[in-house]
């Protein structure tokens, strides 16, 4: 079946020759049967789109909550997002901020004199990552030549590389162990602020926070006093809260701090898996099967 798809508000060209690519076809809104949907991210835009010949709606990004939110997302149409397809990026940068961490590059970058060595070896760490998406799994298969202990936060059950799995209820449970905590869940109702004063304390004094999901699951106040204190030995985020951050944020100022601007999943790589998960859901779509990275209204993601 040729499937007629919408590609808007905004007409991108690697969106429409990924739906053509597929046998797509490329259509005004109101001939669409589906819509790959690439905008301002108002969620009052997207829901002007839909009427009732749509049944199938391609988001462009991983995170869906300002749809969710908002009432959007529902079980008809089928609301797909990008879950997945930005996992290794994300993951590669999730790795280079240990990394910098346990080099000390975050400080040696700042400095301007021969100071002494503060490193330590990431190899054999124990890591808990909270969260086993596409983030998740990919970050565990980066580990494996580390040799890390990996312990991940699943309500999945099994997941591939880890030595043990530990239901979200029961996250707490992971924190005094790691040398890092790298959180990688989706946001949710239920996700929020769920790394907070409480958590940090069971953290270990030397263990490193590392957030490359959304900055609604840390609460930035808590987060910076249990810095500050040296409750923690220090953050690496690619997201904040708010964000963008604000010049002249306390955090800013902390010296054990890594911050890098939402900058996790590169341009280029974006569009590409963007692309790819556009053109195998039209071609899925077109015959009947499953979609990839279908978005549960009652879940959240």
């Amino acid at each position: 079946m040729t499937v007629a798809v919408h590609v808007g508000p905004e007409p991108v060209p690697a969106l429409i020759d990924a739906v053509r690519r597929a046998g797509g076809r490329v259509v005004p809104l109101e001939e669409a049967e589906a819509i790959v949907y690439y905008g301002s991210d108002d969620p009052a835009e997207l829901r002007s789109m839909i009427h009732e010949g749509i049944s199938w709606v391609q988001l462009p990004h991983a995170g869906v909550e300002r749809w969710t939110t908002a009432g959007v997302i529902t079980d008809d149409p089928v609301f797909t997002a990008a879950t997945g397809s930005y996992g290794p990026q994300v993951a590669e940068h999730a790795l280079a901020m240990m990394l910098a961490a346990a080099k000390g590059l975050y400080r040696a970058a700042r400095v301007k004199s021969w100071g002494p060595n503060d490193s330590r070896e990431l190899a054999r760490s124990t890591v808990a990552i909270i969260g086993s998406g596409g983030i998740g799994q990919s970050l565990i298969r980066l580990l494996e030549p580390f040799g890390c202990t990996v312990v991940a936060v699943s309500d999945r059950g099994e997941v591939p590389g880890a030595a043990k799995v530990v239901p979200r209820a029961r996250y707490r449970e992971v924190l005094p162990e790691a040398d890092y905590v790298v959180v990688a869940a989706p946001a949710t109702p239920q996700t929020a602020g769920m790394f907070g004063a409480g958590e940090f304390e069971l953290m270990r004094g030397d263990a490193w926070l590392v957030n490359v999901a959304r900055g609604s699951l840390v609460v930035t106040d808590d987060l910076v006093r249990a810095l500050r204190a040296g409750q923690i030995g220090g953050a690496a985020l690619d997201v904040t809260d708010p964000e963008p951050l604000p010049d002249g944020h306390p955090l800013w100022e902390l010296d054990n701090v890594l911050i890098t601007p939402h900058s996790a999943n590169p341009r280029a790589a974006y569009w590409r898996g963007l692309a790819e998960r556009v053109t195998a859901n039209v071609r899925r779509f077109g015959t009947g099967a499953p979609l990839e990275g279908v978005v549960s209204p009652k879940q959240g993601f």
